[in-house]
């Protein structure tokens, strides 16, 4: 399946470009695309196993969070958006 794959503040800069088209097998889920994009550009996506508390990432809009975390199954044409922590007062 392909993927749209995009990447906020200091990801962006991670990987060099705001947005990459992938390929991944059919039964890829969330945290097997979140592994692959942190072995391949050192992001730092997950803690304990797990991924971080402080991140969101969107499936076509929506927190896995909300949905099955990590375990969340995507399909082909999902968009799969990732945003570092946000801090502020």
């Amino acid at each position: 399946m392909e993927l749209t794959l995009r990447f906020f503040a200091n990801f962006r800069e991670a990987v060099g470009q705001k947005t990459l088209e992938r390929e991944y097998p059919d039964d890829a889920t969330v945290g097997a695309v979140l592994e692959s994009l942190t072995e391949e550009y050192g992001l730092d996506l997950f803690e304990d196993g797990e991924l971080r508390p402080q991140l969101s990432i969107m499936r076509n809009g929506k927190d896995v969070v909300h949905i099955d975390g990590r375990e969340t199954s995507l399909s082909d044409g999902d968009r799969l958006s990732i945003f570092p922590p946000v801090a502020g007062g």
